[in-house]
């Protein structure tokens, strides 16, 4: 009686607390829904054209729906349960409330929620407002054309300047942003001067083949064959600005039968019939009142308050035909004026260019050689006309092309080359305000500017007056131009990039008469040898670009170009020689990188003027010989990589801006910085000292790098260091003072600066910092394999301690925190302190065993508490696990609010939890749900691996063993226990690739059209039946030239 009376008594306890339970799951479960709402925002702003959602997160997902669904059902099955029978749903629903717990703990993807996703290639272009109705219109038949499987080769052609480019721009990112019915989008500027070689070239790098340089043509085509075939189930290509018949066949594009797509866009209707288009768009000009809006929103339609203006202002938009790069140019040179006679002088000039031209493409460069005229300035004028000296659709570098004006005298000359500099990029900004050049992106190098084909159209037909250039870049010369060509009056010469031009012996005999030349560029080519007399009649030259040529010594005539002002021999990789340049004393400019002298060139010291000199790269140049700067006073850029500098030598350089080389210690560091006393130290500097080991790429202005130094007391540094790199030093100090102190690095007291402090195996270190030495702008500190370090921060003797209080020591723009491999490492700070780090995210401890206190004040922990996946969430990465358990922390609650951000072992930490919680008699079905649960996100794993399988298994590839065996695992786990799952999870990231080459595997996929004649087909068959027939042993196959052997 008695235990039907306990189950009746607990039976109504349950009635009881099913209503408060129920209230409760609610509230979780609408804070699921919450998380689940700002998940759903993260990813909308993460989730980016090369970027996809981490499967786990769309699981996650996915399980939210399903449990607010079973959720919804049982509530409906207690509103329907009579008074009896209410109470058996009490376990559920506290089920149900741990299953949302859990959920809203997983749900934190503090690692982020997308990841790069190898199948989606493609690159985003910038663009501009697309003007008119018409425009829109055709955008969009090109789009149903892309969606239309039908559709394979789309041809849009037009006029120059009509905005065919600007419009493939725009369809180039929306299928980037908006379709995932493409694997990859190829965009591919031809231009004028297309060669075979090159579009071969560019596609390849689009397509990551790597080509040996060896290869025949037909070779190549194959591999991009290949790689269009086998790597992509799917590919838009964009071919951008087509002027000739082009064989797709040859370049190695295949004929689609898969749905991918081949666009171009031309001037010529012919060449969209010779690919064999099956929809040809053509862009036509904007109609008369689009015109007038587009020109209207860049002069600002304040004009139309001036009277009179407006019909004037119209008259010049019709001078436009309708073309929009016409109307862009042409207002915003237009732009900011208020003056009625301007206007109506405008037009007249307008006018009368119109009169002087013959055809509608003519027309507008007419119309772009006003905006021109309208930049009044000469020298603004000769900064532009140089840009047309860089190939067609070449990426300018805004640092080379401003050192060009430098180096020609078209930047005011000043006292700083960096603010010749800074003019400089203030005249280029100009131009493009005014639309004559335009920013295509931001590269890796910096930022980078090009003419649209037609505004260097316009600059070339004006060269072909006053000032003259001959400018014949980029067009796959094999040998100079003729020697009529080589006029008198010629002031300007660029022959750069003409990979295989050379130049001849005849030179010698017959050298250019030139006598009013200032420039010639010859980079980029085949150069090898120059003719002495070669520069016999260049008496004024003053810019010399040999750079990125095969040439092995220089002509000594170069001695003689007595007006020289840039000489520019970088990437010269063969040269071993420099001629005398005693004579030179107007050079500003020497760019030697990367060449292969042996020694400074004689007659440096004569180079009174110099103010830039780039020795970096050179191997064989060990060091500068004492003297040879004492003379370079007006030196402002020093570029000399690992070649040694001493200390006194650079110490003379008072002008010095920018200053990357290499001193033999830090006494040759000391003399240095001691030569400054009363001088600003360089705008820029990276400054390594001691051991070789260049450092190319710098995040910060001002680097410093001691590399296998001895450092004693009372040693010196440049104080506003920002980032600051200590490897493999010995401190020379017994007392066992700070790194970081009084008596150390004395004139980093303040630290002002320093963002980044990394310090590697300094074996006889014990301490790093005294406490009035913390760097307050400290973002990033690693330490790592410090053997001794024993204290972060230490105490010194006579230090103003008050009591037991606590000490606090502030670091408040801490980012990263990493301690790695420090055996002996025993405290942060001392017991009673505490280091105050707000903007902390990530926390590194590897391998610190003797570290047992983690005093590390994180308010940021109480926002974790209300915002789990907040962007404050820090990452905490702990090996090993044993130390995590044993560690205490200062700031209350925070081991237990950043375990679940821990980076352990992973399967160690999943198996972990997953044991506590069976420890704690969990229910068998939340059991079995937590392996459904894994094996989804295992299966998930599986499916990711097949797709990525599918794109990189090609013909001559096979599958790695170790991933077979894993497939199979896979299967096989799915029926079995949860043990193994997370380890499998873990192992199925393959990150080295899941294929190898086939060492059986031998041969080319080539390039194919398809075999149209049955005959063809036919023959095929036989010749493969003779292949599979080992008595077979040679094959012969003849015919007319028409038909296609090679093809079958």
């Amino acid at each position: 009686m008695d235990y039907f009376l306990n189950k009746i008594d607990k039976h109504l306890d349950n009635h009881r607390s099913l209503d408060q339970n129920m209230n409760e799951l609610k509230r979780k479960l609408n804070d699921l829904n919450g998380l689940k709402e700002d998940i759903e925002s993260r990813v909308s702003s993460e989730l980016q054209p090369t970027k996809k959602l981490k499967k786990e997160v769309q699981i996650w997902l996915d399980n939210v729906e399903r449990i607010n669904g079973e959720i919804q059902s049982l509530d409906g099955r207690i509103g329907e349960s009579s008074a009896l029978t209410r109470g058996f749903h009490t376990e559920d629903v506290l089920m149900r409330m741990n299953q949302v717990e859990e959920h809203i703990q997983q749900g934190k993807f503090c690692e982020g929620l997308v990841l790069d996703n190898p199948r989606r290639i493609g690159q985003v272009l910038s663009t501009s407002t697309l003007s008119g109705e018409a425009t829109k219109l055709c955008m969009e038949e090109i789009w149903q054309c892309l969606m239309n499987d039908e559709v394979r080769k789309i041809g849009v052609w037009g006029m120059g300047g009509v905005g065919k480019t600007s419009i493939m721009k725009h369809i180039n990112n929306q299928l980037l942003q908006e379709t995932h019915k493409f694997d990859v989008v190829i965009w591919i500027t031809v231009s004028k001067e297309m060669s075979l070689a090159k579009l071969q070239k560019d596609l390849a790098s689009k397509l990551d083949v790597k080509f040996s340089g060896n290869e025949c043509e037909t070779t190549r085509a194959g591999m991009l064959f290949e790689a269009l075939s086998f790597k992509f189930s799917r590919f838009v290509m964009i071919l951008d600005d087509v002027w000739e018949k082009v064989s797709l066949e040859k370049v190695g594009i295949p004929e689609s039968s898969n749905g991918s797509k081949l666009v171009l866009t031309t001037r010529s209707l012919d060449v969209c019939r010779h690919v064999g288009c099956n929809r040809v768009i053509q862009i036509k000009p904007l109609a008369e009142e689009e015109a007038w809006n587009l020109f209207l929103g860049i002069v600002g339609g304040n004009i139309l308050n001036i009277p009179g203006l407006e019909p004037v202002a119209k008259s010049i938009t019709k001078h436009c035909a309708g073309l929009p790069l016409g109307v862009i140019v042409v207002a915003a040179c237009m732009r900011g004026l208020d003056d009625l006679f301007e206007w109506r002088n405008a037009l007249t000039e307008l006018r009368l260019a119109r009169q002087s031209v013959n055809g509608l493409e003519d027309e507008v460069i007419q119309q772009l050689r006003f905006s021109y005229d309208r930049l009044k300035d000469q020298k603004l004028q000769l900064c532009f006309l140089n840009c047309a000296l860089y190939p067609e659709d070449f990426a300018i570098r805004e640092i080379d092309l401003v050192h060009l004006w430098i180096a020609e005298g078209l930047v005011e000359e000043m006292n700083s080359r960096q603010a010749e500099y800074d003019k400089g990029c203030a005249i280029m900004n100009r131009l493009i305000n005014n639309c004559l050049l335009e920013v295509p992106t931001e590269t890796e190098n910096g930022r980078c500017v090009k003419m649209h084909d037609l505004v260097r159209d316009m600059a070339l037909h004006i060269t072909c007056g006053t000032p003259r250039f001959l400018v014949k870049a980029g067009m796959r010369l094999t040998e100079p131009p003729d020697m009529q060509e080589w006029r008198k009056d010629l002031e300007k010469v660029s022959l750069m990039e003409n990979w295989g031009l050379q130049l001849p012996y005849p030179l010698e005999i017959s050298p250019p008469k030139c006598p009013m030349l200032t420039t010639l560029l010859l980079s980029g080519c085949n150069i090898q040898s120059i003719p002495e007399g070669f520069f016999k009649h260049m008496h004024i030259l003053k810019i010399l670009d040999l750079s990125a040529n095969p040439i092995k010594n220089l002509p000594d005539s170069i001695a003689n170009l007595k007006n020289l002002t840039a000489l520019l021999l970088r990437h010269c990789r063969s040269l071993e020689k420099v001629p005398s340049l005693s004579k030179l004393q107007v050079l500003k400019e020497l760019n030697l990188e990367a060449t292969n002298i042996k020694e400074v060139p004689c007659g440096m010291k004569n180079l009174l003027k110099l103010n830039y000199l780039n020795l970096n790269g050179i191997g064989d140049l060990h060091e500068i010989p004492d003297r040879a700067l004492s003379k370079l006073s007006c030196l402002q850029d020093f570029i000399v990589g690992e070649t040694l500098i001493r200390g006194e030598d650079v110490g003379g350089l008072k002008k010095l801006e920018i200053l990357k080389g290499r001193f033999y210690d830090l006494h040759n560091l000391n003399v240095y910085v001691e030569a400054l006393h009363g001088r600003e130290e360089p705008l820029e500097y990276i400054i390594r000292v001691g051991l070789r080991g260049w450092v190319e790429q710098i995040n910060t202005r001002k680097y410093i790098e001691l590399c296998g130094c001895n450092i004693y007391t009372n040693q010196i540094i440049l104080p506003h260091v920002e980032e600051l790199y200590i490897k493999e030093c010995n401190l020379n100090c017994s007392e066992g003072y700070p790194l970081f102190s009084r008596f150390f690095l004395i004139s980093l007291s303040t630290f002002s600066s320093l963002k980044f402090l990394d310090i590697y195996n300094c074996k006889n270190m014990k301490k790093l910092f005294s406490p009035n030495c913390l760097p307050q702008n400290l973002q990033e500190l690693s330490v790592s394999e410090c053997n001794k370090l024993e204290e972060i921060i230490a105490i010194e003797l006579g230090w103003n301690q008050r009591g037991n209080a606590t000490m606090e020591f502030h670091l408040p723009q801490l980012r990263l925190f990493s301690l790695w491999n420090l055996p002996k490492l025993e405290s942060i700070c001392s017991v009673n302190g505490v280091i105050v780090c707000d903007s902390l995210e990530i926390i590194e401890v590897r391998n610190c065993p003797k570290l047992k206190r983690m005093p590390l004040n994180l308010s940021q922990l109480d926002n974790i508490r209300l915002q789990p996946s907040g962007p404050l969430c820090p990452l905490i990465c702990i090996k090993p696990k044993e130390w995590w358990e044993s560690v205490e922390w200062d700031y209350p609650n925070a081991k237990s609010i950043l375990e679940p951000l821990l980076s352990l072992k992973a399967m160690d930490f999943v198996l972990n939890k997953i044991g506590k919680r069976l420890d704690n008699h969990r229910s068998l079905d939340q059991y079995v749900n937590d392996l459904k649960r894994k094996l989804t996100e295992l299966n998930g794993v599986k499916e990711y691996t097949n797709s990525r399988m599918n794109a990189e298994l090609q013909p001559q590839k096979k599958l790695k063993t170790e991933f077979q065996i894993w497939l199979e695992n896979v299967e096989r786990i799915n029926g079995e226990r949860t043990r193994e799952v997370e380890e499998l999870i873990q192992q199925g990231k393959f990150q080295e690739g899941l294929v190898v080459d086939n060492p059986q595997w031998i041969g080319q996929v080539l390039s194919t059209t398809t075999l149209s004649v049955e005959c063809a087909n036919d023959c095929m068959e036989k010749i493969w039946q003779c292949l599979m027939d080992d008595e077979v042993g040679k094959i012969g196959f003849w015919g007319w030239v028409v038909w296609g052997k090679p093809a079958s």
